[in-house]
């Protein structure tokens, strides 16, 4: 081997090494402004609306009081942004930006709006609105120990488990009613991008890919939805390893979606991890294979893999099903961070 080749080599080693350092640094920034945002929202409380924030990290029964349902129906704990002041609501959301990509809040306040339509379509039905919403806290807030953010409400169940460098979001339902609405003279879907790209998936497939695809049966509702943390399901469907590779970018596109939502420099880790096992990852879909452009599918999927559950599941009791969607996001190996407090 010539010297320039060792040279090169070397080279190529040493950016490795410094791409890696620069991953690890942007998520230690990103960790230590999640955490100086909750100090910030602690501090802004005062010591009664503390203490019913604040939970220890393995209080099991507060991981899992999350629900697409309304607060009325499912009471969360925590404080609710209507109990809040407006600076205190300030600090709340400032926390949970802090934590989110952008495009990841985005969703999250496009969800929120939803429900203030829902409210104002109703009457001013006080079972909906965007003050609805509840925050909480899960062990201390550190740079090193892990810890869990949870923010939600109707259709909104955000469990964000931070322990150093690394981020967890799952399990995380985001919902949608209605799922098009007009705010500001433009239109919105909170969860567009998530029908969109799906049946672009299945309009890329051919004949054959398809029929595996598509399942014989229906499905209503989510499978693993609130309740079922721990319940196992066989994959169903077309494997990625069957996929061309533009159909494989596609469904990592797809994936995105959900794995997206937190902030980058854990999307990104997070990404990595998914597609190192695509090939072992399925995609089922069950019902209508067409939609009204501009409109969402009225149709259930899912996308499972090593390290993933993803279902996406328009409601059918009553009214339009593409105008009221469900979905879930799980990792069976790390839900609740479970994986990462382990080491």
């Amino acid at each position: 081997m010539n010297v320039f080749s060792m040279r090169t080599i070397r080279g190529v080693g040493a950016l490795a090494v410094i791409c890696s350092s620069v991953t690890a640094a942007a998520a230690q920034t990103a960790t230590s402004r999640i955490v100086s945002a909750a100090n910030t929202f602690l501090s802004a409380l005062d010591e009664k609306q503390r203490q019913s924030v604040l939970f220890a990290f393995d209080d099991d029964k507060q991981r899992a009081n999350w629900s697409n349902f309304p607060t009325s129906f499912v009471p969360r704990a925590g404080v609710s942004l209507k109990e809040l002041n407006a600076a205190q609501r300030s600090a709340a959301l400032a926390l949970v930006s802090s934590a989110l990509s952008r495009r990841g809040f985005e969703k999250v306040e496009q969800i929120m709006e939803g429900d203030e339509v829902n409210k104002i379509k109703e009457n001013n039905n006080p079972i909906f609105g965007k003050d609805l919403y509840y925050i909480s806290i899960l062990g201390k807030p550190s740079e090193k120990d892990p810890w869990m953010l949870q923010f939600g409400g109707h259709h909104l169940a955000l469990n964000i488990t931070i322990a150093g460098a690394r981020g967890v979001l799952t399990p995380t339902l985001t919902g949608a009613q209605p799922a098009l609405y007009t705010s500001n003279g433009k239109t919105v879907r909170p969860l567009g991008q998530e029908s969109d790209k799906a049946l672009a998936l299945l309009n890329a497939l051919d004949e054959n890919q398809r029929k595996q695809a598509i399942l014989s049966y229906r499905l209503a509702d989510l499978v693993l939805g609130p309740g079922q943390d721990g319940k196992t399901i066989e994959p169903e469907g077309l494997k990625a390893s069957a996929m061309k590779e533009r159909q494989r970018a596609m469904l990592l596109d797809l994936i995105s979606e959900w794995a997206g939502i937190i902030h980058e420099s854990a999307a990104a880790s997070r990404m990595a991890e998914l597609k190192a096992g695509i090939n072992e990852t399925w995609f089922a879909w069950s019902g209508p294979i067409t939609a009204t452009p501009g409109n969402n599918i009225s149709a259930y999927y899912r996308i499972q893999g090593p390290h993933l559950v993803i279902e996406y599941a328009p409601q059918r009791l009553g009214g339009d099903p593409s105008m009221h969607v469900h979905t879930m996001y799980r990792d069976p190996t790390n839900d609740y961070g479970r994986g990462l407090a382990a080491k």
